[in-house]
């Protein structure tokens, strides 16, 4: 199947600002690939040679610590994952990819990727920006894992999560993604008792609201001072 280059452009936010003669030459060297739930589409520490665009579905990128698994990021439609691998031969995968539910990928091979960047010099800019705000993310995880409290882990979390897949609704901002205890509990570094117990508190406290496993945040503004409070 031909991949569209109308949708590719409406789907994947990178493809915007590509000359549609450029995405035209690119188009016939990527791939769409589906994959069922719960696929790994690359370990980590697999050497990388493919950059992945999401079409539709979802993936989570996640690392293991030598104890336990812990949730690096939630990646939707529209993102894409895999390129640091993609900026020299021989370098490795440095985490996980997995899908969490039915997903469509389109992919590029490292020398058509190569190509497009050297016709879109600007394009290097962009994916550097983007590599730098992930690297500070993944930066500022190590700091919360290493000093701060699982509560306060928590409500991190929530925030960020928030602000990256929340709704806004008459009754606060609901977190458009259904995630379970351990999930919850693989992203903060803790384990599923301790984060159901504190979810449980957060929930009599009127912090948060949980239906249908999707968490809302009655008061946003509310749950970051009680956290500034609470450090």
């Amino acid at each position: 199947m031909s991949i569209d280059a109308a949708r590719l452009r409406a789907t994947i936010p990178f493809f915007k600002e590509i000359a549609p003669d450029v995405l035209d030459h690119i188009i016939p060297f990527m791939y769409e690939k589906t994959f069922k739930k719960g696929s790994i589409i690359f370990f980590e520490g697999d050497e990388g040679d493919e950059i992945f665009f999401i079409r539709s579905g979802a993936v989570n990128i996640h690392s293991f610590d030598g104890v336990k698994k812990v949730i690096l990021a939630f990646l939707q439609e529209g993102d894409y994952f895999g390129e640091m691998a993609l900026i020299k031969p021989g370098l490795y995968r440095s985490a996980t990819a997995e899908t969490t539910q039915l997903t469509r990928l389109y992919t590029l091979r490292r020398n058509d990727f190569e190509k497009l960047i050297m016709d879109n010099p600007t394009l290097a800019f962009h994916l550097l920006g983007d590599t730098m705000e992930r690297l500070r993310r993944a930066n500022q995880q190590i700091y919360d894992l290493t000093f701060l409290n699982v509560r306060t882990r928590i409500v991190k979390r929530l925030i960020r999560l928030s602000e990256e897949f929340g709704a806004t609704t008459p009754q606060g901002v609901r977190i458009e993604l259904k995630i379970t205890h351990q999930q919850m509990a693989e992203m903060v570094g803790a384990v599923r008792e301790t984060v159901t117990k504190v979810l449980l508190e957060l929930q009599e406290s009127g912090l948060i609201r949980i239906r249908d496993k999707k968490i809302l945040l009655p008061d946003p503004d509310l749950l970051e001072r009680k956290l500034r409070e609470e450090n």
